[in-house]
């Protein structure tokens, strides 16, 4: 176990979602309000300030972390802290990109909650921001978290990059 025992209280949780701050590489007060996990560029884990216990189903609670436009209840916001001024096409990362560690970091890290939640792995469970609308019909208004990665080009697209983590976690389960 990768995340302190106390950061995971008893809640119905039926997905992860994880999502970049848009911000630097370390959390700020404001990444904090609307995320339960938070990951820094080295990999250090960050503790939001809502309980995952609020955006428990059936309905999320007063003071829930809002981090996914119409979908909070019953989803984990795990966010990576990086990716301020980035530009999706032509692809620029920004002065932040997103690191290796952090994605190796959430992929342990939602293989941890995977576990304590019972949820099993699939795009509908585990996905990125950006991938919320394809997968739940769920629009987002142009969010592109997570649909490129800086330390692999390779992966261009929502699916491909969201498919790339599923096999990481299923890996570390």
């Amino acid at each position: 176990m990768r995340i302190p025992s106390d950061w995971m209280p008893d809640a119905r949780i039926a997905r992860v979602i994880l999502h970049w701050t848009a911000g630097a590489h370390k959390a700020s007060d404001f990444d904090r309000k609307h995320y339960h996990i938070l990951i820094e560029n080295d990999g250090k884990l960050i503790r939001g300030k809502p309980s995952i216990a609020l955006n428990s189903l059936p309905k999320a609670k007063a003071g829930y972390a809002a981090h996914t436009r119409m979908c909070n209840t019953g989803s984990i916001g795990v966010s990576l802290c990086c990716m301020a001024g980035a530009v999706e096409r032509p692809f620029n990362a920004g002065r932040f990109p997103l690191t290796k560690a952090q994605w190796d970091k959430a992929s342990e890290v939602v293989a941890d909650l995977c576990r304590r939640y019972g949820i099993k792995v699939t795009p509908k469970t585990v996905l990125s921001h950006a991938e919320v609308g394809a997968n739940l019909g769920i629009p987002q208004r142009g969010k592109w978290d997570i649909a490129k990665l800086p330390f692999d080009p390779s992966f261009d697209t929502a699916r491909e990059c969201g498919d790339r983590f599923r096999a990481e976690v299923v890996v570390k389960l």
